[in-house]
């Protein structure tokens, strides 16, 4: 049985990456993650992953079918991001660079 990780203290004041980013990581990590243990490792309520996974779906970015009593959770990666700037990056550049990242900063934590 998987350990439930616990949420860390929350973060006080603004970050450069949104919630729904931190969401989003965390589903293209492990598509099965149930909302507990998103809400554990983005420092958020399950209601506010509910909601975050809510509208990922809305806009395009994430699907999900049931496996039983689990969610099995399919990023849309060629989804452009939402803000302008951005001028039509697909989602899965972003991803493919954040996990990366933790990829990186795990193996230098063992």
């Amino acid at each position: 049985m998987a350990q439930v990780a616990e949420a860390p203290e929350p973060h006080i004041g603004w970050t450069f990456l949104t919630n729904h980013a931190r969401v989003l990581v965390a589903i293209a990590e492990n598509q099965s993650t149930r909302i507990r243990d998103i809400a554990a490792r983005c420092r958020l309520t399950e209601r506010a992953v509910q909601k975050i996974i809510t509208d990922l779906e809305s806009d395009g970015y994430l699907t999900h079918t049931r496996d039983g009593r689990s969610n099995i959770y399919r990023i849309q990666p060629d989804t452009s991001l939402r803000h302008p700037a951005e001028g039509g990056l697909p989602v899965a550049e972003l991803l493919s660079f954040l996990l990366r990242h933790d990829h990186e900063r795990d193996k230098r934590r063992v």
